[in-house]
């Protein structure tokens, strides 16, 4: 693990693989640590032929924590006030994570990269090919959607899933886990619970910022809808979904693959909202595909 100076801040991040090979940048979701790309994941990837690199966006894991508060107290009411109209004030955007990631690659002089991101890290890898095309060989984003409020909105049980109430211990870390993970987890694949909160109770042990979650929230919020710009992106696009993902419903996914000029959308039947380890050789192949369209 390492640490670069990037875009003002301080981004934590890992690598494996060769550094001669074609880098590999993968982008996590809400309020999610590094760790969340699990490490067998990205030695596969890194298996494959790529320099993989992992990180920390700004306000989770190691790296810094935005000062000058912007987290709402009661994050629920905000987000309620704000789907009966109400204007969304965030400290940050997508934009300006997707400019972290761009400070990354410089800090380990890398030119561009295949960027791969998850969820809220989908809405950034996206951005990042807006924004930097330059630095974007391939892009795949996952369980993601375009900003556009019509499409990807979760179901009421996932939403209320994703604001339970946050951990003060490790223990209550793993077991909010995993009941999150009941909710919107995939109904196609096994459950591995103790591996579900093994890997939480070990993440709240290396940091826990509920501060930072709720700004990301307010991030996600306040960022504008993508579709048009998307309609730009030249790099080879791929969108892989679950068909029963709760939290960002198949429907965003569909979105994405839809603005993109020739993107490819993979559709994996039982997965929800996660990255469950039997469907790993299907999107990594998936993966290798649409980066070859374009290997550097």
């Amino acid at each position: 693990m390492g640490t670069v100076r990037a875009n003002g801040i301080e981004l934590e991040y890992e690598t494996f693989g060769s550094s001669s090979d074609p880098a590999l940048l993968l982008v996590m979701g809400l309020g999610a640590q590094l760790t969340s790309w699990d490490e067998r994941f990205c030695r596969r990837l890194a298996d494959a032929g790529f320099r993989v690199i992992r990180y920390d966006n700004r306000d989770v894991g190691l790296s810094t924590k935005i000062d000058g508060g912007g987290a709402p107290a009661d994050l629920a009411a905000t987000l309620a006030e704000a789907a009966q109209g109400g204007r969304i004030e965030a400290p940050y955007l997508i934009e300006d994570m997707a400019d972290d990631a761009a400070g990354l690659l410089d800090g380990l002089d890398i030119d561009a990269a295949h960027v791969v991101g998850a969820s809220m890290g989908g809405m950034i890898a996206q951005a990042i090919a807006i924004r930097h095309p330059e630095r974007v060989l391939s892009l795949c984003s996952i369980m993601s959607t375009t900003g556009d409020r019509s499409v990807g909105q979760p179901s009421p049980e996932a939403g209320q899933a994703l604001l339970s109430a946050r951990p003060r211990t490790a223990e209550e870390a793993g077991e909010l886990s995993l009941q999150v993970s009941r909710v919107i987890g995939s109904k196609g694949f096994p459950l591995d619970e103790e591996r579900i909160r093994r890997r939480a109770e070990d993440a709240f042990r290396r940091s826990s910022y509920p501060d930072g979650f709720a700004r990301q929230v307010l991030a996600i919020m306040a960022s504008p809808d993508r579709t048009p710009d998307l309609a730009k992106v030249e790099a080879p696009t791929l969108v892989i979904h679950g068909d029963v993902d709760p939290l960002v419903t198949p429907s965003g996914g569909e979105a994405t693959a839809r603005a993109v000029p020739g993107a490819e959308l993979l559709m994996v039947p039982g997965m929800g909202h996660d990255l469950p380890e039997g469907a790993w050789p299907m999107i990594i192949e998936a993966i290798v595909a649409n980066a070859r369209r374009r290997r550097r």
